[in-house]
C-alpha cells in the first residue's frame, strides 16, 4: 500500500491547459473516485498518475516519492483497463502470469501468485480458457487478476466496466469492493457513472472542465454539493433549480408570484435581497395539504418505475420543469395541481453568477 499525492497538477496540449491545478492527498488503502462527464480530465489525471502522459506542472508523489520523471514501469502500479487488454492467443493463466513472466521471476512464485488472483476472484476453473471462451464480466477478472498478482501499491482503474451490461456491472460492482476489502490496497478509480463512484469511493473527486470542483465522501458530496454543477451532476433524476430571490432578513426566499419559502437558518448577508438559485433534488418534496409556502406544480406526465413514481410538471408561476420522486406507486392526471412542501434543511442555494454554494453566514 502507498499514499498518493497530488499536489497542483497541470496538463496543456500544445498551449492549451485542460487541468487546472488539481491537488489532492490520497491515503493508504483509500479507494479514490475521479468522477465527472466525458472530457472533463478524469482519464487524463489517472494516466498522469500512471506515467502514460507527462504532466505539464505540479507534483505526482506515490509513497512520498516524487515520480513524475519515473517510466511507467518504475512506479510500482497496476492498471486495469476499459478493454481488458487481454492476450488473445494466451490462456488465463498465462495471460495473468505474463507480466511477472518477462520481469523473470521464479515460476514456483508465479504459480502461486496467479492460483491465489484466481481463487479470489473465482477463476481457478478458467485458467485454461482462452479470452473468447470467456464472458465479458469473466474477461474483467481476469484484466483485474493480472494487476493483482504484480502485487503494487497502487490500483488504477479507467472506466473498467463500461463495456458490460446492466446487470454485470452491478455484479462487477460488488466484486471491485470486495476486493479492496479484502486486499485493502490504495486504488483510484475513474468513472462517468455516479452509482458506481457512490457505491465505490471512500472519497469522490468530482471533475469540471479540468477542475477538481469537488472533493469529499460521497455522502458530503450528496447532501452539501459545492457547486450547482456538482449538485446537478450527483443524483438521480438530476436536482431542480428555480431562480429565486433572498429576503431582505434573510430568513426566507421568494419565488416569482410572490410565494415565501422559510430557510432553516440566515443566509450570507451580501446575497440579502438578491438574485440567487434554489435547488431541490426530486426525492425532498413532499406532497402536502394546500397552505402558504408551497411550491405548486402542474402535472405534465408521469413515469411508474415500480419501485417508485416520477411526476414531471411545471412551477406555475414562471414554468419552470420540475421533477418530483416518489416512493410509491401514484397515478396523477394531466395537469393535476399538486401542492409540494420542502424541508428547509433539504434546499440549496447558490450563487447566480459562480455557482458556489451559498453558505450560512
Amino acid at each position: 500500500m502507498a499514499n498518493v499525492s497530488l499536489n497542483n497538477v497541470l496538463k496543456k496540449f500544445g498551449q492549451t491547459e485542460v487541468i487546472h491545478g488539481v491537488s489532492c492527498d490520497i491515503k493508504e488503502g483509500e479507494f479514490i473516485v475521479i468522477l465527472g462527464p466525458s472530457g472533463c480530465g478524469k482519464s487524463t489525471i489517472l494516466r498522469m498518475i500512471a506515467g502514460l502522459e507527462v504532466t505539464t506542472g505540479g507534483e505526482i508523489s506515490i509513497d512520498g516519492k516524487v515520480v513524475n520523471n519515473l517510466e511507467p514501469a518504475a512506479r510500482d502500479i497496476a492498471m486495469v483497463f476499459q478493454n481488458y487488454a487481454l492476450y488473445p492467443h494466451m490462456s488465463v493463466y498465462k495471460n495473468m502470469a505474463y507480466g511477472l513472466k518477462i520481469r523473470k521471476m521464479p515460476k514456483e512464485e508465479i504459480d502461486r501468485r496467479v492460483q491465489e488472483a484466481a481463487r479470489i476472484l473465482e477463476l481457478s476453473e478458467f485458467l485454461d480458457r482462452k479470452p473468447r471462451q470467456l464472458s465479458g464480466g469473466q474477461r474483467q477478472r481476469v484484466a483485474m487478476g493480472r494487476c493483482i498478482v504484480r502485487e503494487p501499491k497502487v490500483f488504477l482503474f479507467d472506466e473498467p466496466l463500461s463495456n458490460l451490461d446492466a446487470k454485470l456491472r452491478v455484479q462487477m460492482r460488488m466484486e471491485i469492493r470486495k476486493l479492496h476489502e479484502d486486499l485493502k490496497i490504495t486504488s483510484i478509480y475513474v468513472t462517468h457513472d455516479q452509482v458506481e463512484a457512490m457505491t465505490l469511493g471512500d472519497r469522490l473527486i468530482v471533475m469540471n472542465e479540468g477542475y477538481a470542483a469537488q472533493i469529499g465522501s460521497p455522502l458530503e458530496v450528496y447532501e452539501r454539493p459545492a457547486t450547482r454543477f456538482v449538485a446537478g451532476f450527483i443524483g438521480s433524476p438530476a436536482m431542480n433549480f428555480l431562480d429565486v430571490r433572498a429576503g431582505a432578513d434573510g430568513l426566507a426566499i421568494s419565488l416569482p408570484g410572490e410565494t415565501q419559502l422559510p430557510l432553516e437558518q440566515k443566509i450570507k448577508a451580501a446575497y440579502r435581497g438578491k438574485e440567487i438559485v434554489l435547488g431541490i433534488r426530486p426525492e425532498h418534496f413532499d406532497i402536502a395539504d394546500d397552505r402558504d409556502g408551497l411550491i405548486r406544480l402542474k402535472v405534465d406526465h408521469v413515469e411508474i418505475l415500480g419501485a417508485d413514481t416520477l411526476v414531471h410538471g411545471r412551477f406555475l408561476e414562471n414554468h419552470d420543469l420540475l421533477t418530483l420522486r416518489l416512493a410509491e406507486i401514484r397515478h396523477f392526471p394531466k395537469n393535476t395541481i399538486l401542492p409540494l412542501f420542502v424541508p428547509p434543511q433539504k434546499m440549496h442555494l447558490f450563487d447566480r453568477d459562480t455557482g458556489k454554494r451559498i453558505f450560512d453566514a
